[in-house]
């Protein structure tokens, strides 16, 4: 019974290799750079810190690297030690720590955020709510994505 999964699984997909890293597949022709930044959560900036706090060359591959390096990357980004303007979760509603959060973790945070936000029922809550811009944003030209097309639109496809 192999009930354990595989912190780094390698697969060949059409002569592209898979990495595994934080539950995310990563091609393995992408270099390093380009690649941590599809981990949700994982900025350019991060990625460039990753890189040269680690000592890692940014250009090379992801699949040329090794189970070692990718554990090493892996356990960096579980506990980052960057200053507090990289890090995505500055004084935490919770703790008021500097925190960093990635992959289906920050989904939770965020989603739990939103419906806090909604339960107080402050402006930004209600704006997510409807479904509106929450920070700002005009409305009158933009955010009409979702809605019928407007009566000129709607007879101009008729002709």
């Amino acid at each position: 019974m192999e009930t354990e999964k595989k912190k780094h699984t390698k697969e060949v997909h059409d002569d592209v290799t898979l990495v595994r890293v934080l539950g995310k597949d990563i091609r393995g022709d992408v270099k390093l750079g380009a690649a941590l930044t599809k981990i949700k959560g994982i900025s350019w900036a991060f990625s460039n810190a990753i890189c040269k706090i680690l000592k890692l060359d940014r250009n090379k591959r992801v699949q040329d690297f090794g189970k070692k390096d990718l554990d090493k990357i892996e356990e960096f980004i579980k506990n980052p030690e960057v200053p507090g303007f990289l890090k995505n979760r500055r004084k935490d509603f919770d703790d008021g720590e500097d925190k960093h959060v990635s992959g289906a973790d920050l989904k939770l945070r965020v989603d739990f955020d939103v419906k806090r936000l909604r339960k107080i029922r402050s402006y930004r809550g209600a704006r997510h709510a409807m479904n509106l811009p929450v920070r700002g944003q005009r409305t009158r030209g933009n955010v009409r994505r979702n809605r019928k097309p407007s009566v000129a639109a709607a007879k101009r496809g008729k002709e």
